[in-house]
């Protein structure tokens, strides 16, 4: 498989994770997907797009398991 931003040949499953915006907050949430090793291209597959939906509704819904991890704030 050749990227189709750079053309690179080094694809290869990488974990990463997705930002999901939900409100106000930002939601990490650890996936595996193919990463084009010289542009940071990521390609998902149909499955993973599922589990991403799947989770955002989720969210949006008020469950889901949540770690905080820090706050943002903003000062006016």
């Amino acid at each position: 498989m050749k990227c189709l931003i750079c053309h690179g040949e080094a694809i290869e499953p990488t974990n990463v994770e997705e930002e999901l915006t939900v409100g106000n907050d930002i939601v990490k949430v650890p996936i595996r997907v193919l990463v084009c090793i010289s542009c940071g291209e990521r390609y998902y597959d149909r499955k993973t797009m599922r589990y991403l939906e799947e989770v955002e509704t989720r969210l949006k819904e008020g469950r889901g398991n949540l770690k905080e991890i820090g706050k943002v704030l903003t000062y006016e």
